[in-house]
């Protein structure tokens, strides 16, 4: 089991839960700066393959958030929580991206929404061929989430 559980309030909001406090900023990271964004998950997992393959990444930034990843691990500043600084491994935020990309592409779609790109596609689909649009280049996680 991993060490964060990723779900939706019965409001409709994400929100975690924790084995292991340590990972707060981590999983509090994902629910804040990624929030239901499929799109902004999917670079974050674009991130995640750049640093993987031995190419530097962009720093992440936020309103709420300052990340600093390299292969030896992601250094996390929230501007407005002390508690939610932190620091992880690589492995450890690779686990987390994945684990959210998987939660957002397994909520149920909304009945009333329609999407104007590609809305005969499930929504995962449809956000990963509109990511691939917009960067002209396939998704790095294609074939292995998606």
């Amino acid at each position: 089991m991993s060490f964060v559980d990723f779900h939706l309030t019965s409001e409709g909001f994400p929100t975690f839960d924790l084995e292991d406090q340590r990972y707060r900023a981590l999983a509090a990271w994902a629910v804040i700066d990624i929030s239901l964004l499929m799109g902004v998950c999917l670079d974050a997992l674009a991130m995640v393959d750049d640093i993987a393959n031995g190419r530097p990444a962009e720093p992440w930034s936020s309103e709420h958030y300052d990340l600093t990843l390299t292969p030896d691990g992601v250094n996390f500043s929230n501007y407005w929580a002390d508690d939610e600084n932190g620091e992880y491994t690589f492995s450890e935020f690779r686990e987390v991206v994945e684990r959210y990309w998987v939660f957002l592409a397994n909520r149920p779609e909304e009945p009333f929404m329609q999407r104007e790109y590609w809305p005969d596609l499930p929504a995962p689909e449809a956000e990963v061929r509109l990511w691939e649009k917009t960067w002209n280049r396939p998704h790095p996680y294609r074939g292995r989430l998606f």
